[in-house]
C-alpha cells in the first residue's frame, strides 16, 4: 500500500478511503465518490480537505450524523436553476449531480445556478469550478460552514470559514482557478496541525478568551481571524446569504460541527453558478482573452496564475503518488479493517 515514509499512489489512496467509509455505514457509490474527492484534495496539496477528513467522516457515518446511504435529489425550478437536496448525506454526490446538469442549462440559458441544501463539508471549493471550466464554462462556488469567525468587532462565532471559488477556461492551457477561505486560513489546515501535534502560525486564530494563539487545539476551540479584516468578515456575511439564506440551509451559527460525530446533521448549503461565455463574449474569444491575461501574469517576474501551483502538484501526484502522514495513514487503515 505505502512505503515506510507514507508515500502512496492516488489509486491506492482512493481504495483505502473508500473501504474505510464502506465499513463505516456508507454505500459503495457514495464511498467511491467521496474517496475520489478526498484523494484529489491530497493530490492538490490541500491536506486539510483530504485524508485527514476520513476519521471524522467515518465517525459521523457510523453515528448517523451524515447519512452514508443518502441519494441526492435534483429538481429544476426554473429554466436555469436547480435545487439539489443532499438529504443530509455527503456533499460530493450532490455536487456531482449538480455538475452533471449545469452545463446544459448554462448553454441553454447563458447562465445557470444550482442551490445545494441539507449538505455537508464540500472540500476543495475550486474543484467543482475547475470541472465546469474544463467544460468551457466560467464558474463560481460559495459554501457556508459551521461557525468559526465572528462578525467584525464581535466575539461570537457567527460565520463559517465560508470558502469562495472561481474558475475560467483558457485556450491551450489549464483554467484559471481562484479558491480561498474567508478566514485567514481554512479550518482544515488547523485540524491537520492539531492531529500532528504541530503549532500554527500567529495571526491565524484566537482562543476561547479571544487571545491570539499558536496552539492548534486552542484555535479549534476558539475563533478564526478573517482574511483582510473587516473586508473578509463582510464577504463571509455575503456567503452566508448566498449559501444558506438563498438555499434554505442552516446558517453557520445553526450548523453542527463537521468534525464531531455527535449531534444533528450540519445541514449547510452551497451555491454553484455556471456561465456560458458565448452568451456574452460571442464564441471562442473569451478563452483566448482569459489565456492572454494568464500569460501576462506569468510574464511578470515573480507573479503566479492562481491555481497553477495546485495543478503542478496534481501532475506530480499522478506520476509519483503523494506523501501522507504515517500516523494518519495507520489510523485510516485501522478504520478500513473495521
Amino acid at each position: 500500500m505505502a512505503d515506510a515514509s507514507g508515500q502512496v499512489t492516488l489509486r491506492e489512496l482512493e481504495a483505502l478511503i473508500a473501504r474505510a467509509l464502506e465499513v463505516s455505514n456508507t454505500s459503495t457509490a457514495n464511498a467511491t465518490c467521496v474517496a475520489k474527492a478526498l484523494a484529489a484534495a491530497e493530490a492538490d496539496g490541500q491536506t486539510g480537505h483530504g485524508l485527514s477528513r476520513v476519521p471524522s467522516y467515518a465517525a459521523q457515518a457510523k453515528s448517523g450524523k451524515v447519512d452514508g446511504h443518502a441519494v441526492p435529489q435534483a429538481r429544476q425550478t426554473r429554466p436555469g436553476s436547480l435545487r439539489v437536496d443532499a438529504r443530509h448525506g455527503f456533499a460530493y454526490p450532490a455536487l456531482d449531480l449538480a455538475l452533471a446538469r449545469l452545463p446544459a442549462l448554462a448553454r441553454a440559458n447563458g447562465i445557470a445556478a444550482a442551490a445545494i441544501t441539507r449538505s455537508h463539508h464540500f472540500g476543495v471549493a475550486g474543484q467543482p469550478c475547475e470541472r465546469l471550466a474544463a467544460d468551457g464554462l466560467v464558474a463560481l462556488a460559495f459554501g457556508n460552514t459551521p461557525s468559526a469567525m465572528s462578525a467584525w468587532g464581535g466575539q461570537r462565532g457567527l460565520f463559517g470559514t465560508n470558502p469562495i471559488a472561481f474558475a475560467a477556461p483558457c485556450k491551450d492551457r489549464l483554467p484559471i482557478v481562484v479558491d480561498l477561505a474567508l478566514s485567514e486560513v481554512a479550518r482544515g489546515r488547523i485540524m491537520a496541525a492539531a492531529q500532528k501535534g504541530q503549532p500554527i502560525p500567529a495571526g491565524w486564530a484566537l482562543d476561547e478568551q479571544g487571545r491570539p494563539t499558536t496552539d492548534a487545539q486552542a484555535a479549534l476551540r476558539g475563533t478564526l481571524l478573517p482574511s483582510g479584516g473587516a473586508k473578509g468578515a463582510a464577504l463571509a456575511l455575503m456567503v452566508e446569504v448566498l449559501a444558506a439564506a438563498l438555499t434554505g440551509a442552516n446558517f453557520a451559527f445553526e450548523a453542527t460541527s463537521f468534525f464531531e460525530a455527535e449531534g444533528r446533521p450540519p445541514s449547510v448549503g452551497q451555491l454553484l453558478l455556471a456561465i456560458d461565455p458565448g452568451a456574452f463574449s460571442g464564441g471562442a474569444g473569451f478563452a483566448e482573452r482569459a489565456g492572454l491575461l494568464a500569460a501576462a501574469i506569468e510574464q511578470d517576474a515573480g507573479a503566479r496564475v492562481p491555481g497553477a501551483r495546485r495543478q503542478a502538484r496534481r501532475e506530480r501526484a499522478l506520476r509519483e503518488g503523494v506523501q501522507v502522514d504515517v500516523r494518519l495513514l495507520d489510523e485510516v487503515r485501522a478504520i478500513a479493517r473495521g
